[in-house]
C-alpha cells in the first residue's frame, strides 16, 4: 500500500469518524427526549409518544419495570413498550455505530495493523465497544434509559480524542510489534465497555434509591417522586443486582488484561513487572473493582455504598486513560499523548550495543584533549 493510499483511506475513516460522532449526537438528543416524555406526570395523559398498538402494554410494562426481579428488565424487543423517541434513539445509535465501525475498519486497513495502538485509536475502538455491547445487551434487557448517558459519554470521549489525540497513520515503536498487542488492548477496552454500562446502572440505582426514600418518608407522591422518568425504571435492587452482573463480566475481563500485560511486558522489556505508571494504575483498577465486587457479596455493603464503589472504579479507568496517559511520563506512552517514551531497558540496552561500533572514539590522554581544546578556542585562520 502506498503512502498516498493511506492517506486518502486515513481521511475517508476521519469523515466517517465525525459523521457517527454528530449521528450519535442526534441519538443522544433523542434518548433526552424520551426521558422527558417519560418524567411527565402520570395524571396528564399520553405521558409520552408512543407507536399505535402499544397503549396496551404500557401499564403492564411500568408495573413489572418496578418488580424486585432482573427478569423485569429482561424483555424481547417485541413485547417492549414501543416509546417513538427511544426507539429513534436506538435506531440513530445504530446507524452511528455502522458509520463508526466503517472508520474504525479502514484506520486499520490505513495502517496495516491493528487500530489501537495510540489515543486516538484506544478511543476509537473503545467507544465503538461500549456501542456495539450496549447494543447487544438491549437484544437480552430493556436498558434503552441508559442510552443518553452511554451515547452522550460515548461523543465527549470520541469528539475530545478527535479533536486532541488525533494522529496521522505512524508504524508501530518495535515494543508493540506483538500479539499481545491484539489480546490486551482489545480486552481492555471490552472490559472498559462492560464497566461503562455497570457505573451507568449504578448512577441510575443510585437517584432511583433516592426517590424510594424520598416516597417513604412522604406522603405527597408527587412531590417524592422526584426525576418522573425514575416511576418508569427498575426498582434500585434490580439496578444493583443487574450492574453487578455487568461488573463481574468487566472484572474477569480485567483480570486476563492484567495478566496479558505481565506476560507482553516481561516478552518485550524482560520484567513482568515495573511499577510503572500505566501499570500501577491497571492494579488500582483491578483492586478497586474486586473490592466492589467484595463488598457487594457482604450483606453490610449492599446499596449506596456499593454502587458508589462501581462508580468509583469507572472514574478511575477515565482517569487511566485520560489524565495518567496525558500527564505522566512512562514506558505505555503512546503518540497523540506526550512526548514518546524512552526506549524500554532492554532494547536500549540492544540498541546501544549495536551502534558501539559507529559511535566508538578512541582512547586519548589527557594532553590530548587539552591541546584539541587550546585549538578550538583559537580565531578560525581564513
Amino acid at each position: 500500500m502506498t503512502g498516498t493510499d493511506a492517506l486518502s483511506l486515513d481521511g475517508i475513516s476521519l469523515l466517517l469518524v465525525w459523521t457517527a460522532i454528530a449521528t450519535y449526537l442526534l441519538a443522544f438528543i433523542a434518548y433526552t427526549i424520551d426521558l422527558a416524555g417519560r418524567s411527565v406526570p402520570a395524571s396528564v395523559p399520553q405521558r409520552e409518544p408512543v407507536l399505535a398498538g402499544a397503549t396496551a402494554r404500557a401499564g403492564q410494562q411500568t408495573d413489572n419495570a418496578q418488580s424486585g426481579s432482573v427478569d423485569s428488565v429482561r424483555t424481547p424487543p417485541a413485547q417492549r413498550q414501543r416509546l417513538l423517541w427511544a426507539r429513534i434513539g436506538t435506531s440513530l445509535t445504530v446507524l452511528a455505530f455502522l458509520f463508526h465501525l466503517a472508520g474504525t475498519i479502514l484506520r486499520g486497513i490505513a495502517a496495516e495493523r491493528v487500530p489501537w495502538a495510540n489515543m486516538y485509536e484506544f478511543a476509537l475502538t473503545g467507544t465503538v465497544l461500549i456501542v456495539a455491547v450496549y447494543l447487544l445487551v438491549l437484544r437480552r434487557y430493556d436498558l434503552r434509559f441508559l442510552g443518553a448517558f452511554l451515547i452522550g459519554m460515548v461523543v465527549l470521549l470520541l469528539g475530545g480524542a478527535t479533536v486532541s489525540f488525533y494522529v496521522e497513520v505512524v508504524p508501530l515503536m518495535d515494543p508493540l510489534k506483538s500479539v499481545w498487542l491484539v489480546i490486551h488492548v482489545f480486552v481492555a477496552s471490552l472490559a472498559t465497555a462492560l464497566f461503562a454500562i455497570a457505573c451507568g446502572i449504578s448512577i441510575t440505582q443510585l437517584l432511583q434509591a433516592r426517590r424510594e426514600r424520598r416516597t417513604r418518608a412522604s406522603s405527597d407522591t408527587a412531590r417524592a417522586d422526584g426525576l418522573g422518568f425514575l416511576r418508569t425504571l427498575p426498582a434500585a435492587d434490580v439496578l444493583e443486582s443487574l450492574a453487578y452482573r455487568f461488573a463481574i463480566v468487566g472484572f474477569v475481563f480485567w483480570t486476563f488484561t492484567l495478566i496479558a500485560g505481565a506476560i507482553w511486558a516481561n516478552d518485550s522489556w524482560g520484567r513482568y513487572w515495573g511499577f510503572d505508571v500505566k501499570e500501577v494504575w491497571t492494579f488500582v483498577i483491578w483492586v478497586l473493582y474486586a473490592g466492589y465486587i467484595h463488598a457487594r457479596a457482604t450483606r453490610g455493603w449492599r446499596g449506596t455504598r456499593s454502587a458508589w464503589l462501581s462508580i468509583i472504579g469507572f472514574v478511575a479507568v477515565l482517569f487511566n486513560f485520560t489524565i495518567v496517559n496525558m500527564f505522566f511520563q512512562g514506558l505505555h506512552s503512546t503518540p497523540g499523548s506526550h512526548d514518546p517514551a524512552p526506549l524500554p531497558r532492554p532494547l536500549a540496552r540492544a540498541e546501544s550495543t549495536h551502534m558501539t561500533p559507529i559511535l566508538s572514539i578512541p582512547a586519548t590522554t589527557g594532553a590530548d584533549a587539552t591541546e584539541r581544546g587550546q585549538r578550538s578556542l583559537r580565531p578560525r585562520q581564513e
